[in-house]
């Protein structure tokens, strides 16, 4: 007896400046806890969660997330060419760090292609904003520049949750879609989507994790 452990497997890149808010992010999204105190990503740093899109199917997501300061630039790089989404990290509080996402797409773009890649553009610390915290950054222009791009937004906050689901399950329910419709294929050397695995009954599922993982080099 063969039990699916998930169908497929996407890999999900986290960019943007330094200090938005991509570790609590993802942090949130794969432990359901809020760090309070979080050290900068020096590099690389590696996720992963099971989530299900709409029809039921399994997808196993490896989430990268990477160091926003420049001098690990020619490190993350490396991990752009096989990754199929891209979330697009800024702090609504900082208004720079909304003007660098261009810059994050366009680099994005040209280290996945030829695959053209899935985005999001997701706004974080939404809670410092309802606490009093000065917002930099309006909801209706990042609307507007998700809309001239044709990508998705959301605004959200890793400390209390809100949307941070959201923000993950939309790319990934775009990604199956694009794989439904045949724009999207699994090849042979290229990571960013894959067949998921199957394990016979009894099998301990940890094991088929440790094997996984050993493909999640750039």
């Amino acid at each position: 007896m063969v039990e699916p452990i998930f169908d497929y497997q996407f890999r999900l890149i986290l960019i943007g400046n330094s200090t938005v808010g991509k570790s609590s992010l993802l942090k949130y999204f794969t432990d359901g806890k809020f760090a309070e105190i979080s050290d900068p990503t020096v590099g690389v740093d590696f996720f992963a969660r099971l989530i299900e899109v709409k029809n039921g199917t399994r997808i196993k997501l490896q989430l990268w997330d990477t160091a926003g300061q420049e001098r690990f630039r020619s490190i993350t790089k490396s991990y752009y060419r096989n990754s199929v989404g891209a979330l697009l990290v800024y702090d609504i509080c900082n208004r720079e760090s909304f003007d660098s996402i261009p810059s994050w797409m366009m680099e994005a773009k040209r280290h996945i292609e030829p695959h053209s890649p899935v985005f999001a553009l997701v706004g974080c610390k939404l809670d410092l904003v309802r606490a009093g915290a000065t917002r930099e950054v309006t909801e209706e222009e990042a609307k507007a520049f998700a809309q001239r791009h044709g990508i998705f937004h959301v605004e959200t906050s890793a400390k209390t949750g809100l949307n941070v689901e959201q923000a993950f399950t939309a790319v990934t329910q775009e990604v199956y879609n694009r794989i439904q419709s045949g724009e999207y294929k699994i090849e042979d050397g290229w990571d960013g989507i894959k067949a998921g695995y199957a394990r016979p009954s009894g099998m301990d599922y940890n094991l088929v994790e440790a094997e996984s993982a050993k493909s999640t080099c750039c």
